[in-house]
């Protein structure tokens, strides 16, 4: 068996830049062991997979270690593939996922995710989440993932992290953010239990990080910068129960997976 499979820079328009995401157009499901398997041998935060239904995808998202409830990078990867090599024509792409129906507008070169808000409940931090980030943040809340909020930029820089720590959280993964110098906020974003230490830039941390920002700064419009090592930026919208998050994305790789 052949499959198509596209390798995809998300939330840059520079390649080597932004979030790497590999994304598999299939014309029928295959099984989910396969999935994993390609997943993992990617070594990629997530592999998407999707299948055309009739005017809209059906869509999954996976780690090297399993499947996911929400992707950002890989949401915004597979629109572009939709419109760079399927349907160029198609500027409104509507996904069924497991979080529901995720809709991305294509305008020029910039993708905008609509998602789900996820506003975190404040929460008491765990002892792991301050032993696996070496320092106490000045504020903790809770949704999918842990949201540490600091003081600083420099404070998200220097974390001296102990992965093995925040494997022991109950949640998906750990947001670190601090009010950003030259742009509104900063994060990063470690899953260590999914088999991703540091996130380049994620997008569903966003669905978190962008209500909270809008009451903290009183602002709609927001514009973020994920300070890992390939950095990425996102131009985000908080709409009450919709978060919109826009970015670009480039291409790097084309191919096929023999199986």
């Amino acid at each position: 068996m052949r499959i198509p499979i596209y390798q995809i820079d998300a939330f840059t328009n520079e390649r080597f830049r932004g979030n790497p995401a590999a994304v598999c157009p299939l014309n029928e499901w295959i099984k989910d062991e396969l999935m994993q398997k390609i997943a993992n041998e990617n070594n990629l935060s997530e592999t998407a997979f999707f299948v055309k239904k009739e005017n809209e995808y059906e869509l999954r998202w996976f780690t090297p270690k399993g499947e996911i409830d929400l992707c950002g990078h890989a949401t915004l990867a597979s629109a572009y593939v939709i419109n760079s090599y399927l349907d160029e024509n198609l500027k409104n792409i509507k996904f069924t996922t497991k979080s529901g129906v995720l809709e991305v507008i294509n305008e020029d070169s910039l993708y905008t995710l609509c998602f789900p808000s996820r506003k975190g409940k404040q929460s008491n931090p765990p002892e792991a989440l301050i032993k696996g980030l070496g320092k106490v943040p000045e504020e903790v809340y809770k949704s999918r993932d842990y949201m540490a909020v600091f003081e600083t930029e420099q404070d998200i820089l220097t974390l001296e992290l102990n992965m093995d720590e925040l494997k022991k959280l109950d949640g998906f993964g750990v947001i670190v953010t601090a009010k950003g110098k030259e742009v509104d906020f900063v994060s990063r974003f470690f899953a260590p239990k999914a088999g991703v230490d540091e996130d380049p830039v994620t997008g569903s941390a966003h669905c978190t990080l962008v209500p909270f920002w809008k009451d903290r700064l009183n602002k709609d419009k927001l514009i973020a910068l994920q300070l890992s090592e390939r950095g990425g930026k996102l131009y985000c919208t908080d709409l009450g129960e919709i978060v919109k998050i826009a970015g670009e994305a480039v291409a790097y790789l084309e191919g096929y997976i023999e199986v």
